[in-house]
């Protein structure tokens, strides 16, 4: 009888160090001179501060600021579209996206790959993803974690997960007590579903609609697939050049994910207990794929509202004065952002005007 070897077991240590000799690269791309080498180490490391030049921030009271986020089951569209390159820019996304609602500067990501056997260029295209997702948001891919799980996954299954390190100084902190009558919320436009309420979205499409992954969504530009794996929007960029741009003035006084829950919900988790926001319903254009998935679906509008982002990803609750000379600069980004709501006298609520 012969020996058994761990890769009877279903992990082969060779295809796994393939697999890691094509991530260095993926992730030096993303380093700044913060990014500490520590080769053949067991953690990544960052200076918090840096002497001298563009990284120098002479940080008075500095808060670390964390993250971490999955995709759901966007990635099994992903699998039945056997595209990997984009969910690692919505597993940046989420995370990252989630730093920014409290004024936070993006340092550096770590990722969680879960797998049922090594695959190299599977593990490589979704790495990419997520190296492109940390470049776009000016962040170092400073590590991660591969697990090699035969007994928990079938057979081409992968989860992942990310964790992001922010920083704020405690005076800039977007707490939302800024938050007063009269403000201005400012919707950004996402780029489609983002990645939640796919559970919803698999029923409607897959089950409900019987369409294929490469069938046409109609009035929507393209297959299921194309309109399905849009990644989520980066805003870190633009959302750093805002906050940047008032140095001494408190003029954006909350910023919102628009997530699982939808607008009204994690709208609402940002304001403190003595107002409200009045929302204008038809103050934006809906995407077409939302149309489409209603439609398909016959799903209720309040359904609709409070699982899906409807178009807004990020929301900003900024002083009415400077709210035009915000939407030129997020335009300058390439945000298109439109005025979709005011804050009111009320008890930390959302709702419709």
């Amino acid at each position: 009888m012969s020996k058994i070897t761990y890769r009877d077991s279903g992990v082969d240590l060779e295809t796994y160090r393939e697999s890691m000799s094509r991530l260095p690269a993926l992730m030096r791309r993303t380093h700044c001179p913060r990014v500490l080498p520590w080769n053949n180490g067991f953690a990544g490391l960052f200076s918090l501060d840096f002497s001298g030049g563009l990284f120098s921030r002479n940080y008075k009271e500095p808060v670390l600021v964390s993250c971490t986020d999955g995709v759901g089951t966007k990635l099994k569209v992903a699998q039945m579209a056997g595209r990997h390159d984009t969910v690692g820019i919505d597993l940046v996304g989420m995370c990252v996206n989630d730093a920014l609602c409290c004024g936070a500067e993006p340092l550096f990501f770590l990722d969680y790959v879960a797998m049922a056997e090594d695959d190299p260029q599977l593990l490589e295209d979704i790495v990419r993803g997520i190296s492109g997702g940390c470049l776009e948001s000016d962040m170092a891919l400073v590590g991660g974690e591969t697990a090699i799980m035969p007994d928990l996954y079938q057979r081409d299954d992968y989860d992942l997960a990310g964790f992001c390190v922010g920083i704020v100084e405690r005076s800039r902190l977007l707490d939302g007590k800024a938050i007063v009558p009269g403000d201005v919320v400012l919707g950004i436009a996402s780029t489609g579903v983002h990645s939640n309420g796919f559970s919803l979205v698999r029923k409607i499409v897959f089950d409900h609609a019987g369409l294929g992954i490469d069938d046409e969504a109609e009035g929507c530009g393209g297959t299921v697939a194309d309109v399905l794996l849009k990644p989520t929007q980066l805003y870190a960029r633009a959302i750093r050049d805002v906050l940047n741009h008032y140095k001494v003035k408190s003029v954006v006084h909350g910023i919102a994910h628009i997530t699982g829950g939808g607008l009204h919900e994690n709208l609402s988790r940002v304001f403190p207990a003595n107002v409200d926001a009045e929302i204008t319903r038809d103050s934006w254009p809906l995407p077409p794929v939302f149309t489409w998935l209603q439609r398909l679906g016959e799903v209720d509008d309040d359904e609709m509202f409070r699982v899906f982002n409807m178009g807004i990803g990020l929301c900003l609750v900024v002083s009415e004065y400077y709210a035009e000379s915000i939407q030129q600069q997020l335009a300058g980004h390439g945000l298109a952002s439109w005025a979709i709501g005011r804050i009111v006298d009320g008890c930390g609520e959302s709702r419709w005007a």
